[in-house]
């Protein structure tokens, strides 16, 4: 292996390496605020390129009908709870208005993304106007998945949310088959420029792929301190006894976990369709390369969740030159050093006390 080589290889591990760190970031939010091991951050991954291949293609993609769905179900869930729990003193007028203007929001505005979806040439659009709409459809999935699935086991032990972790992690494959069919997909890269320096081949993708992650990093890195719905998920994530008991709704701060973590992944998705076939269940390996970085980072520490996820790029680059048929057993085989250490320095901590 010469120079060059050794170049090209650190540029392909940084670029998977910045959309591996996105999705570590999206684990370590999301567990650290609702102690939920989002193994369905993959599925996100998948949904959006392929909803935005299905754009280009001009076909009108199937995941604004299942984002519809979504929607009813949480606006019937919703009415249900408040009709439910309505007391004598709350005026009946007060309690129709708020299913009203939760319908708006959970079944007005898919419907309108699903009908522009249907009547609208959208291959047409710029490409920043497509991917706007792709992202459309699928982040808003995220709170509704945590308001059908999650959010009634909240209390839950981690084990048990887990499970369900697992269980939507196949609903959304399966409905990803339903809706995508089997062929993989690829999107218009968003630059075709090269640059050379010296013996190296530098991609105007990959650029743009690491500047897109190193902003929304950065963007994420202000909002947790500057603004007061990230110094609530700070809150949440430290102490969710002592959050709930100043004012903070955790139910709230894991909507919110749940929006950040689908727009992560969808973002992913719609940097790494270019640069790579995308298949309905692709996303799940790429999630688990996330989760890699996570664990490095103990599922706590952004900063280690990043720098494991670089790690885990750099690792899969060279493993894919020296040992292509083996890349992702070396890649997965990094977790046992870091299990282990990690089992021998970190005490144990009862999961009541914590809750």
């Amino acid at each position: 292996m010469d120079l060059s080589i050794a170049a090209i290889l650190v540029q392909d591990g940084i670029t998977s390496g910045a959309v591996y760190a996105l999705l570590a970031l999206a684990l370590v939010l999301v567990f650290s605020v609702t102690r939920i091991i989002f193994i369905p951050q993959g599925e996100f991954v998948a949904y959006g390129a392929l909803t935005l291949a299905a754009i280009q293609n001009g076909k009108a993609p199937q995941t604004a009908s299942l984002l519809l769905v979504l929607g009813a179900l949480c606006w019937l869930k919703q009415t249900f709870v408040v009709l439910r729990m309505q007391s004598v003193q709350t005026h009946a007028d007060t309690v129709w208005r708020g299913i009203l203007l939760s319908g708006l929001t959970l079944i007005a505005l898919p419907l309108m993304l699903c009908l522009s979806a249907r009547h609208f040439a959208l291959q047409d659009w710029p490409l920043f106007a497509q991917v706007v709409l792709a992202l459309a459809m699928v982040v808003p999935m995220g709170p509704m998945i945590y308001r059908l699935a999650y959010q009634p086991l909240a209390q839950a032990s981690t084990l048990v949310l887990l499970i369900v972790s697992v269980g939507v992690h196949f609903a959304l494959t399966g409905l990803g088959l339903v809706m995508f069919g089997a062929e993989g997909s690829r999107t218009t890269a968003f630059s075709d420029a090269h640059f050379e320096i010296g013996a190296l081949m530098i991609s105007g993708q990959s650029l743009v792929v690491i500047a897109v992650s190193v902003l929304f990093i950065g963007g994420l890195y202000f909002y947790f301190e500057r603004s007061l719905s990230g110094k609530a998920l700070r809150a949440t994530a430290v102490n969710r006894l002592g959050a709930q008991l100043v004012g903070i709704g955790t139910q709230q701060a894991g909507r919110l976990a749940f929006t950040l973590a689908a727009a992560i992944g969808a973002l992913c998705g719609v940097l790494i369709a270019p640069m790579t076939t995308v298949y309905y269940d692709g996303g799940f390996l790429i999630g688990l390369k996330g989760f890699v970085g996570a664990i490095v980072g103990g599922l706590v520490s952004y900063p280690l969740a990043a720098a494991g996820a670089i790690l885990v790029g750099l690792l899969e680059s060279y493993s894919s030159f020296w040992a292509s048929a083996y890349k992702e057993v070396i890649v997965f085989t990094l977790i046992i050093p870091v299990l282990l250490w990690r089992s021998l320095t970190t005490k144990t901590h009862d999961e009541d006390e914590e809750a």
